[in-house]
């Protein structure tokens, strides 16, 4: 993709943006349905307009349960790929709400954010998060707490997975799932990407975000392969079912790619 063609798409992505944030704003404000669709469409718009296809397998999480669900985490575009699937929010570090235009994007998603520098943060975000799953919301957490290089999935971390605990107290929900979700690109201008192309695709270290960008929408059509792995019941042992969850990530990410 030529630059000027990357430009005149940004533009039509500009376009769009102008119409929905002011409506996302307003639908935030009134408690509209539509809050819960609005970053769903834009993400979609996004990933059309830049030649980015998402092939999903597996069972998505139950419109009818309180889902937590642990995916691995690749890059920035991870984002739009998961949200372009279903209604849903993230939990994200501190640092991303003061993001420009990111920040903007990840609140009127309604993100919930971590502090980790904050010691009691931990116990403030289960208890946020365990609100929005006892209201039937489906929330994203990216355990591996950082972006890997795309070659290796790091070890999941259990922490936050304690607020699937705290929301099983709340006399609303019955049942609570935690369901995997794996992310494995997988082309790119229809040829195989390989394990020497994965660090391109990835966002990770010390790179600057808006190279990294140009790079990713200028480089052609990318496929990407997002599979839901079976849910896992939350039975008050958040590590077992937390490991449970990295095995099963880890193993749809061997088979996608």
């Amino acid at each position: 993709m030529t630059r000027i063609l990357l430009a005149a798409r940004l533009a039509l992505l500009a376009l769009f943006a102008a119409i929905a944030i002011p409506l996302q704003m307003l639908a935030l404000r009134f408690g509209w349905r539509l809050m819960h669709h609005a970053p769903t469409m834009f993400h979609r718009v996004f990933l059309s307009l830049f030649g980015i296809r998402v092939i999903e397998h597996g069972s998505p999480p139950d419109k009818r349960k309180a889902t937590l669900v642990l995916a691995n985490h690749v890059s920035w575009l991870d984002i739009s790929v998961i949200g372009s699937l279903r209604p849903l929010s993230f939990i994200a570090k501190s640092e991303v709400a003061t993001w420009p235009v990111v920040g903007l994007f990840a609140r009127l998603q309604r993100s919930v954010f971590l502090d980790r520098q904050r010691r009691k943060a931990t116990v403030e975000v289960n208890g946020a998060v365990a609100q929005r799953l006892a209201k039937g919301d489906v929330m994203v957490l990216f355990p591996e707490g950082t972006t890997g290089d795309g070659t290796r999935l790091l070890p999941f971390r259990s922490s936050i997975v304690g607020a699937a605990q705290a929301a099983l107290s709340d006399p609303n929900v019955d049942t609570l799932d935690l369901q995997p979700l794996a992310i494995a690109y997988t082309r790119r201008n229809g040829l195989p990407i390989t394990r020497r192309d994965r660090p391109f695709i990835a966002w990770y270290g010390d790179m600057e975000l808006a190279p990294h960008l140009v790079e990713i929408l200028t480089g052609g059509p990318l496929d990407v392969v997002v599979t839901w792995g079976p849910s896992i019941a939350i039975d008050g042992h958040r590590k077992q079912a937390t490991t449970a969850a990295e095995i099963a990530v880890r193993r749809a990410i061997h088979r996608a790619g």
